[in-house]
């Protein structure tokens, strides 16, 4: 059995734990190192059955406690050539025994987990999402997606379970209170999916065999999760697939703990 579980999913930092049956990663560590134990702890997991840490970006809500994580816990970091450039400055030095470069697009396996990054459009280096193949079965991480391709839709097909952005509600963004060069970025190619790019999504995954959706990395101030979830549900359903039925629909929390 492969599952995934975010523990954080938010602009104030991301960590998102997955599990197989012999193995268990984070996708990212962008809160404290104390955090994230405790909410390992939340979800009866300890921090030394972490056998890896993938980086998506640089950016510091998906960074913060990966260097000191590593270094006190010895834990393997994964990520491509151009984050490891552009992170090293704010994670620190990680041992070279620790650090894993991956290629996007390749394969590579943790323990029993078989994973690889795709390409994502954000204002990063580098960044990636994340599949994860074990035990038949494949999981997604899908967040800080500027817009949806039919290449990244592709990427995010087949998967029995996916944390898929929603990260704002474009009234909400209008009207609030951000500066307009911000609105634009968070709304261009390379900020963040809509509430109603990520419904249309949605509903294309679950008509596809999708059975577990989470929408992630929700705004504290341009969205709530009930637009969030309402919208996602709405799509969803006016292609013939109930939720609670055919698909389980839910909102990441912002922190489990």
């Amino acid at each position: 059995m492969q599952t995934l579980q975010p523990l954080f999913s938010g602009s104030s930092g991301n960590a998102v734990l997955v599990e197989s049956k012999e193995s268990a990663l984070l996708v990212d560590a962008g809160v404290s190192g104390r955090k994230i134990i405790t909410a390992l702890s939340e979800n009866r997991k300890s921090i030394s059955s972490i056998s890896g840490i993938l980086v998506t970006h640089e950016h510091s809500d998906h960074i913060q406690s990966v260097g000191s994580l590593s270094r006190k816990f010895h834990i393997p970091v994964y990520a491509n050539e151009k984050t490891w450039e552009a992170m090293l400055t704010n994670v620190g030095e990680v041992p070279p025994s620790l650090r894993r470069t991956i290629s996007t697009g390749r394969n590579f396996s943790v323990g029993d987990i078989e994973a690889c990054a795709f390409s994502i459009p954000h204002d990063a280096a580098d960044p990636v999402g994340y599949n994860f193949m074990a035990c038949g079965k494949k999981v997604t991480v899908a967040t800080d997606i500027g817009q949806m391709s039919e290449k990244l839709f592709l990427s995010l097909s087949g998967s029995a379970e996916i944390l898929l952005e929603s990260n704002y509600d474009i009234v909400m963004l209008q009207k609030g209170p951000y500066p307009v060069p911000l609105k634009r970025r968070i709304s261009g190619p390379f900020g963040h999916l809509s509430n109603r790019e990520s419904a249309l999504t949605c509903a294309r995954l679950a008509s596809v065999g999708t059975k577990r959706i989470i929408l992630g990395h929700l705004s504290c101030e341009n969205n709530t999760p009930r637009l969030a979830y309402d919208i996602a549900k709405l799509y969803i359903e006016e292609c013939g697939v109930l939720v609670d039925r055919d698909v389980s629909l839910s909102v990441a929390p912002r922190s489990c703990i």
